[in-house]
């Protein structure tokens, strides 16, 4: 992201990294294997012939608790019949405004949604009936709340056998909340937080959010929607494993004005449809690509009342860019955690020791999931760092156009619009090697698709490149990464290589008689 501040800096007030939404699940784990439920209800001394009945019992306790709850915090409790018209998101909303709450429970909404759930069934040639998983209906009850300190969010609970429980917060609204404990003054629209008085003390509270007790703050919020809880842990079947079932992890670039960002957008979005591929999506959500993936890399444009936003796909982990009033987000949605990687202390044949493993969906991992979201919106960014070159880099590029002497070397002149020099550009700017710089060999397989036919063929293109690299740092358009032979592309670099592709991209007529 550095070179994408370092290159709008006029342009940018700061920037700010932090969860948005997140969905957590809880899961009675302990009933899900075979025979788990059948031992439960024995425990509790109920025959399986009396399995529906005592389920509805057990319904009808949590919906008396659900009222009792929403009686006591003088909130209504309302049933949807259907999904139709506004959403359970907009009502609570709606009753917020219309009601003035400042803190506590809004109101309780109960609605016969989709669920998993067991159900008795005697398979085929089996002599007993079983417990099998099934998709069905059932009650569901949604507590809305404005919680003191996440502010509006909402908890899911289902009704019936294995009582999952849902839980929802946005990052944003905790930050705003952090914000006013603080009297840290800031402007806000929507979700977004447009200006903010003290942007590093802000983000440094963002920091500290990965790094909750989430377990012991998601099982108080367990406790008092689920009075049931208690005889489950009774039975020995213990509490809910908490998962992270969907994250999103947004970096946004805080401009001037809604003028300077619009002036900018158009060309951003321009880049991520036209200029990044498939291989790029990959590098920025830290993969690389590889000949047995299995999966989809899709990028689409969808209309927005704001503007577009631009949504990049790698299975079922996400890249979206969009803007909103003077904000330019970025963002990682999170639903596949499997595919990133984390480390963590494993049993191996020469003891325990750190390894990278797969992330988890547990929230002990949740930590991570803001690592990977950070690097992967700061990638992205700096991709985007080469879109719209400005004036003053369209006017250098004459510079590059004359031999340049530095420490007593002389470097030849570039031909900024010239076919061959348009490809060591488009190379040398080639989104992959954001991640990790490149080397000559990168540039080797850039510029020559094909492999070389002998060994002296091989040494031949080595010198070349070697001559291209020195050439290009003697111009100051990339820099060597001490201590290793990598190179980067410097902001002046990506301005004026930048400038040359834009140039011959959009005005080929202008092109052609340059080159003429």
């Amino acid at each position: 992201m550095n070179d994408f501040v370092s290159i709008h800096q006029a342009e940018i007030t700061g920037t700010l990294s932090m969860f948005d939404r997140i969905i957590f699940k809880g899961h009675v784990t302990r009933l899900f294997p075979a025979g788990a439920l059948a031992l439960f209800l024995t425990r509790q001394k109920v025959q399986l012939k009396d399995y529906g009945r005592y389920v509805e019992q057990v319904t009808a306790t949590l919906k008396a608790h659900a009222q009792q709850l929403a009686q006591a915090a003088g909130r209504p409790f309302i049933y949807l019949k259907s999904a139709g018209g506004l959403s359970k998101e907009a009502r609570a909303r709606a009753l917020l405004a219309q009601d003035g709450l400042t803190e506590g429970l809004i109101g309780v909404f109960a609605v016969v949604e989709a669920c998993s759930s067991f159900a008795a069934r005697r398979p085929p040639g089996a002599p007993w009936v079983q417990f099998v998983r099934e998709r069905r209906k059932c009650l569901h009850f949604y507590y809305y709340y404005l919680d003191r300190e996440f502010g509006f969010m909402h908890v899911r609970l289902q009704s019936w056998f294995p009582f999952e429980l849902q839980i929802y917060i946005n990052g944003r609204e905790w930050l705003a909340r952090q914000l006013d404990q603080r009297g840290l003054a800031y402007t806000r629209y929507d979700n977004k937080l447009t200006s903010i008085a003290d942007l590093p003390a802000a983000q440094a509270l963002c920091e500290k959010f990965a790094g909750r007790k989430w377990v012991r703050l998601l099982n108080v919020f367990a406790r008092q929607v689920n009075p049931y809880l208690a005889r489950l842990r009774q039975a020995g079947f213990g509490g809910y494993y908490w998962v992270t079932d969907q994250a999103e992890y947004a970096t946004h670039v805080l401009f001037c004005d809604r003028a300077s960002l619009l002036a900018l957008y158009p060309a951003l979005v321009e880049r991520s449809l036209t200029v990044l591929q498939a291989e790029d999506v990959f590098r920025f959500l830290g993969r690389k690509p590889h000949h047995a993936f299995q999966g989809d890399v899709t990028t689409r444009l969808k209309g927005r009342p704001q503007g577009c936003r631009v949504k990049h796909h790698l299975k079922r982990n996400a890249l979206k860019l969009y803007d909103t009033a003077n904000v330019l987000r970025v963002e990682t949605v999170i639903n596949q955690p499997r595919e990133f990687r984390v480390l963590r202390v494993a049993d191996t044949p020469d003891g325990r020791l750190r390894r990278w493993k797969p992330m988890r969906k547990g929230v002990a991992d949740f930590w991570r999931y803001a690592q990977v979201g950070r690097a992967a919106n700061h990638r992205y960014l700096d991709a985007l760092a080469l879109a719209q070159p400005t004036g003053k880099a369209m006017a250098e590029l004459d510079r590059l156009c004359q031999p340049h002497v530095k420490d007593g070397q002389r470097y030849a002149r570039f031909q900024p619009v010239a076919a061959a020099e348009a490809a060591l550009f488009a190379a040398v700017l080639f989104g992959g090697h954001a991640l990790n710089g490149l080397r000559n060999g990168d540039l080797q397989a850039r510029l020559f698709p094909k492999p070389p036919a002998s060994t002296a063929q091989q040494r031949k293109r080595s010198a070349h490149v070697s001559r291209l690299l020195a050439k290009l740092r003697g111009h100051g358009l990339i820099a060597k990464v001490p201590r290793c032979r990598l190179y980067r592309p410097t902001v002046k670099g990506i301005q004026l290589m930048s400038a040359a592709l834009h140039y011959r991209h959009d005005f080929p007529a202008a092109f052609h008689a340059a080159a003429a």
